[in-house]
């Protein structure tokens, strides 16, 4: 039984503006465009960050889940923790126990693809979903990942930033938040190097940290694996996505730029 860090979306009120600073300041290149996600009234672009993907959505309609969150959280922000898994069934039992709400129940057997998005009020912190390809080479790592569309290989760019190594969720209670984490996940917590609970899962870590910067509980941030430092604080510099030599903002998303 495993699970991976597989995608990240964040929401945002541009997104013309967001995509220029994503792919300007990490050096990736767009892959997808969901037409899938107008039922939820949402428009999406996708870019493959070595074999994970960062996605950002925007509303397109009024009242939707994103733009709300949003709202709550003050602007663009991070908005979702999503998982690839092994075992869909066992682990739906597992979240029907504990009971956590399942918000969308998505089976598309054509694309070889199951998932299920948790009630953010169950799951505390942000939208946490997990998927699972069932179809051909699905679960290998770096395999088929069908949000992203059936072509993302040829438009991965790693010349800047190569992977997503960890998602940085904030709470006033980060302790609570992360126990929930780990019920829900079924790994034990651990205590990284800063002091902080963390979920080490297959090729990232679940990290949970304080809130201090007044917007609340939520996804405040993840780390890049950075293969050009100087490249990405040039261009962030450039778009004034600056913080200081080791993060960068996007989409109101703190980015750590970790070796």
């Amino acid at each position: 039984m495993w699970i991976r860090l597989r995608q990240i979306a964040v929401t945002t009120a541009d997104l013309a503006q967001t995509s220029a600073d994503i792919q300007c300041v990490l050096g990736v290149e767009p892959c997808h465009t969901d037409p899938g996600v107008g039922v939820f009234g949402l428009k999406n672009v996708l870019w493959p960050v070595g074999t994970q993907f960062l996605e950002c959505v925007t509303p397109v309609q009024d009242n939707t889940t994103a733009g709300r969150y949003q709202a709550r959280r003050g602007g663009d922000t991070g908005y979702m923790v999503i998982t690839e898994i092994d075992d869909f069934a066992t682990r739906r039992e597992h979240l029907d126990e504990l009971g956590i709400r399942i918000i969308t129940d998505m089976d598309y057997p054509d694309e070889g693809f199951r998932g299920m998005q948790m009630h953010p009020v169950d799951t505390g912190g942000a939208m946490f979903e997990m998927d699972q390809m069932v179809g051909p080479d699905g679960g290998t790592v770096g395999g088929p990942w069908w949000p992203a569309g059936g072509y993302w290989e040829p438009y991965v760019r790693t010349e800047m930033v190569s992977g997503i190594a960890a998602a940085e969720l904030q709470s006033p209670d980060a302790q609570r938040l992360a126990e929930r984490w780990s019920q829900i996940a079924q790994i034990d917590l651990e205590t990284d190097a800063d002091g902080h609970p963390s979920i080490p899962i297959d090729n990232a870590m679940l990290r949970f940290v304080p809130e201090a910067d007044g917007r609340g509980e939520g996804l405040g941030g993840i780390d890049v694996t950075t293969v050009d430092r100087d490249a990405v604080l040039a261009a962030a510099q450039a778009r004034d996505c600056y913080v200081n030599g080791s993060q960068v903002m996007l989409a109101g998303l703190r980015v750590n730029l970790v070796d």
